[in-house]
């Protein structure tokens, strides 16, 4: 993409069944392959109807999904007794990024995770992915220690 995008040129709404072959080629893009397996799963749960608040979103530009972010919100799970969000998913297709899309899915998904009384939103970034760093350090994420420690079972 040439020319850089106005905002009104993106719309962002929530996650939609008929998204995942977009979604799933998006993907495809960053890690070289595709998970629909894994995205019919984020999917299905972003799309039950026994959880109440949608965190999962779209990005659209002229009809065309072109981003996504999922995360879910968290009531106690884990034995952390707060309301917490993670991010566990997020990517721009490459032809559309450096517009700002991956901020304005992260400001309605900071906008949804506020509504539903969350504080704190985690996430997780391999340590040499600079440029999903830098994404999060300009959303105002930060390096925290956790009172958690990371446990792994290889098998």
């Amino acid at each position: 993409m040439t020319a850089k995008l106005a905002q009104e040129q993106i719309r962002i709404r929530l996650i939609q069944r008929g998204d995942m072959d977009a979604i799933v080629s998006i993907d495809a893009l960053s890690f070289g392959k595709k998970r629909p397996e894994y995205y019919e799963q984020k999917v299905d749960l972003a799309l039950d109807d026994r959880r109440h608040l949608v965190t999962s979103l779209v990005a659209e530009v002229g009809g065309k999904v072109v981003g996504f972010i999922m995360g879910e919100i968290y009531r106690g799970e884990f034995g952390i007794p707060d309301t917490v969000a993670t991010i566990d998913t997020i990517g721009v297709d490459s032809k559309y990024q450096r517009n700002g899309i991956g901020q304005f899915l992260m400001e309605e998904f900071v906008t949804i995770a506020r509504k539903a009384g969350v504080e704190v939103i985690n996430t997780r970034v391999a340590w040499n992915d600079w440029d999903l760093l830098r994404f999060f350090d300009s959303s105002s994420f930060q390096l925290q220690q956790s009172k958690a420690i990371h446990l792994e079972r290889r098998l």
